[in-house]
C-alpha cells in the first residue's frame, strides 16, 4: 500500500507542540482590523490549542 500524504494546507496552518498537542492560529485577524479593539486584536494574536472534537479529523490530515 502507498504511503499517505500529509495535507499541504493543514501542514502550513497547524503545528505540533512538544507534548503532542496541535496548535492553531485564531481566525478574524487578517483584515478589517480598524473596527476591532486593541484588546481583541491582541487576544487573537496568540496561538490556541485545537479542541478535542476536531482532533481526530486533523490528525488524519497531518498523518500523525
Amino acid at each position: 500500500m502507498a504511503k499517505l500524504k500529509t495535507n499541504s494546507g493543514a501542514k502550513k496552518r497547524l503545528a505540533l507542540t512538544g507534548s503532542g498537542k496541535i496548535k492553531r492560529k485564531h481566525a478574524y485577524h487578517s483584515h478589517i482590523l480598524t473596527k476591532k479593539t486593541k484588546k481583541q486584536k491582541r487576544n487573537l494574536d496568540h496561538f490556541a490549542i485545537l479542541e478535542k472534537a476536531d482532533l481526530h479529523r486533523v490528525k488524519e490530515l497531518l498523518v500523525i
